[in-house]
């Protein structure tokens, strides 16, 4: 059993909802057209967003908890959540005006604004319930990666990374279970949001 939590922890920390911004823009500069870019420019697009959009939360987080206004840097109070919220989004509204300087395709800029409708959606819903941001996270993931392969943008198939990331949605959404973090419709309910926040907005402005 302890083994089985281990690994529940091990997938929770490795799919955490401040890495996806990460994974989504390294998916997309790796395995769509834009893999053609030279690597270099590629590599600082990924660290830039992945300092804006996870390393300043963990930051402000941590300054949160040292400074004794939230209990738990786990954010497992939901009624806590809410400043980490706003401050992630406006991180997540950086990181898309930052993609856009850098003359992102519009698809690109579209999926990252769905992660904004994310974020602000759970950010209003989790002030007065316990909504799942790892499963949102990896399922805003998983969107991405179906809009890429319906338009056609992969520099070659994408049916293996989408399978794969099945699988991780299953892992992942397990995982908070087996940890007591959510119950199922919590889960779901995360779920939910985070495929229909990225799916809508590739549709308006994709």
């Amino acid at each position: 059993m302890k083994i089985v939590e281990a690994l529940a922890r091990f997938i929770s920390t490795m799919m955490s909802p401040l890495l996806m911004p990460t994974y989504g823009v390294f998916l997309a500069l790796w395995v769509t057209v834009l893999c053609y870019i030279p690597f270099g420019t590629r590599l600082m697009v990924l660290i830039v967003v992945a300092g804006i959009t996870c390393l300043l939360p963990m930051v402000f987080i941590a300054l949160l908890h040292n400074a004794k206004i939230i209990a738990d840097k786990r954010l497992v109070n939901h009624r806590e959540r809410w400043l980490p919220y706003i401050f992630t989004l406006a991180c997540y509204v950086a990181s898309v005006f930052y993609l856009r300087h850098v003359h992102s395709p519009a698809w690109m800029l579209a999926m990252m604004w769905g992660g904004v409708l994310t974020v602000a959606v759970m950010g209003i819903i989790t002030i007065w319930w316990k909504i799942s941001a790892h499963a949102a996270g990896v399922a805003g993931l998983l969107a991405m990666l179906m809009n890429m392969h319906s338009l056609g943008l992969g520099a070659f198939s994408l049916f293996g990374t989408i399978c794969v990331t099945i699988l991780l949605c299953g892992a992942v959404c397990t995982s908070r279970l087996i940890l007591g973090r959510h119950n199922f419709l919590q889960i779901l309910a995360g779920f939910v949001c985070g495929y229909a926040g990225v799916a809508l907005m590739v549709k308006l402005l994709g």
